[in-house]
């Protein structure tokens, strides 16, 4: 058994082989017999211990998983599968291991136990394996192979794989000239005495509870790495108040807070409302609730946790400012950027946190509309108009500012002949039913515009005055005179604002018309 260099439990091993021979060769030294006994003895003890220890770990991952179920679900669920392999595997070597010791009437008398007959006539005939040799290797392969499945290809758990691979490895063993083999059970088994093989059994047990240890350990320990980790932290901004004025100095901190995606607390009490379970997503906490009257707002409550079954209270506490001190108003006309000349245009006029009520504007043409803010400006002559807008803060101070809006005429309309803008081709006995209309295109307003009179000009024919939007009997005669393809034009038309005719639009453009038939 000498030569290549030899792994620490090989040489355990071999060693072990040497006293056996020797024991066989002395007809077993009764002192050997009951120091194996012993041996066996000790490490039950410390497999009992190993057990409890197990029991307790996977008693307080269960009670993890009721306290944070998304954060540890899922390590719970590979621990219960590492767990039903070791106690499946722990159960089938108690079983087998009692079956041993009931062929001796006294469990507890080592000295008797100097024979192998039982292993030897359960796991052989002959050179071969009897199937219940084979289910022997297939339990340790089993365990093997289940561990090494369950954790993966993890870096945290390579180093217990290959020790469960080296453990519980059957390969074939070689033997003294380290060129021949012997298979593994022959080796470990085969001809060995009762105690020595049942002190075996009892150090599988013992491995198997060590490596269950092992694995529940390295994932907790995993899990509070990967926790700990810099990058689940993220760098937070905490300013002294939430809103600072022009002068001022920013003041704060900056803090870095953990972030954890799984973390879900039992209740979230915020100014005494406890939130629904919806508010907490991902690890944060939404607010979302009517920021109250002006002036600074306290924001206080509650985190409530479950640990080890208990509730756990972390308290927070902050305000935040409703009305920052505004420094400019907010002017806008609701549809453009300039006002129109002779019709209303709806604006809104504001200064920022301070209340309607308190804020007042004033410009030619400017009225109060209905609503909070809303104003309506008809511009008069000119082309500009200042408004100016005064407001006073809750302290009393009055603020000030003022906007200057360009005013423009309403834009040329555009003549129609039904429907239809610029050049139209029409069959005769439209064009006479016709109307004649006009049109505003890309502005703004919906603006109904009234025709009142047109002239209408056949070619070969002298032009028609009409009063009204439709071809008078006169226009009707001249249109029969026409010819197909011949143009005829549409135009000075007049035209006016329906409900305003005071205001005088610029003239209509002309409508081409190209006969069909």
């Amino acid at each position: 058994m000498a030569g290549a260099k030899l792994s620490a439990r090989q040489k355990m091993i071999n060693l072990m082989y040497l006293i056996f021979i020797a024991m066989l060769a002395l007809n077993m030294s009764k002192e050997v017999l009951s120091a194996f006994g012993l041996m066996n003895e000790k490490l039950t003890e410390s497999n009992k211990a190993a057990t409890e220890r197990n029991t307790a770990f996977m008693a307080g991952l269960a009670q993890q998983v009721e306290d944070q179920p998304e954060k540890y679900r899922p390590l719970k669920a590979q621990a219960d599968q590492i767990s039903s392999l070791a106690n499946e595997f722990n159960s089938y070597l108690a079983n087998l291991k009692s079956k041993m010791s009931a062929t001796v009437e006294d469990a507890t008398d080592y000295e008797v136990m100097d024979k192998g007959d039982y292993l030897d006539n359960n796991f052989f005939i002959g050179d071969k394996l009897k199937p219940e040799g084979q289910e022997f290797l297939n339990q340790m392969k089993k365990f093997r192979e289940g561990v090494a499945e369950v954790l993966g290809d993890s870096p945290e758990f390579a180093s217990i794989v290959k020790d469960v691979q080296d453990k519980f490895n059957t390969d074939p063993v070689k033997v003294t000239d380290q060129i021949n083999k012997q298979d593994w059970l022959d080796y470990h088994y085969k001809g060995f005495p009762l105690v020595a093989s049942l002190t075996k059994m009892t150090q599988l047990q013992a491995d198997i509870k060590t490596t269950e240890s092992e694995v529940l350990s390295s994932m907790l320990a995993g899990k509070l790495k990967v926790e700990a980790s810099l990058t689940n932290f993220d760098a937070i901004v905490v300013p002294d108040k939430t809103a600072f004025f022009n002068g001022e100095n920013f003041t704060g901190k900056i803090i870095l807070g953990k972030k954890d995606t799984t973390l879900r607390a039992d209740k979230v009490i915020v100014n005494g409302k406890e939130l629904s379970a919806d508010a907490m997503q991902e690890g944060k906490t939404l607010l979302d609730f009517p920021a109250g009257s002006v002036g600074e707002q306290p924001i206080k409550g509650q985190f409530i946790f479950k640990e080890d079954g208990e509730d756990i209270v972390i308290d927070f506490e902050s305000s935040y400012s409703v009305v920052p001190k505004p420094n400019a108003a907010t002017i806008s006309a609701d549809k453009m950027n300039v006002v129109y000349r002779g019709v209303t245009n709806p604006m809104t006029i504001s200064f920022a946190g301070i209340p309607d009520n308190l804020v007042n504007a004033s410009a030619a043409g400017l009225s109060k509309g209905s609503g909070v803010g809303k104003y309506n400006m008809n511009p008069g002559s000119g082309r500009e108009v200042v408004i100016n807008v005064t407001g006073k803060l809750p302290d009393g101070t009055s603020v000030s500012d003022r906007a200057t809006f360009r005013i423009k005429d309403i834009p040329k309309p555009s003549g129609t002949i039904a429907g239809q803008i610029d050049n139209a081709s029409l069959p005769r006995n439209t064009v006479e039913i016709a109307t004649i209309g006009a049109v505003l295109e890309d502005f703004d307003f919906e603006l109904p515009i009234q025709v009142t009179s047109f002239k209408i000009k056949v070619p070969g024919q002298p032009s028609v005055s009409v009063n009204g939007t439709k071809l008078n009997d006169q226009a009707k005669l001249a249109l029969r005179k026409a010819r197909r393809g011949d143009g005829i034009q549409i135009f000075d038309i007049k035209a006016q604002i329906q409900n305003n005719s005071s205001y005088k639009l610029k003239g209509v453009s002309p409508v081409f018309v190209e006969l069909t038939n």
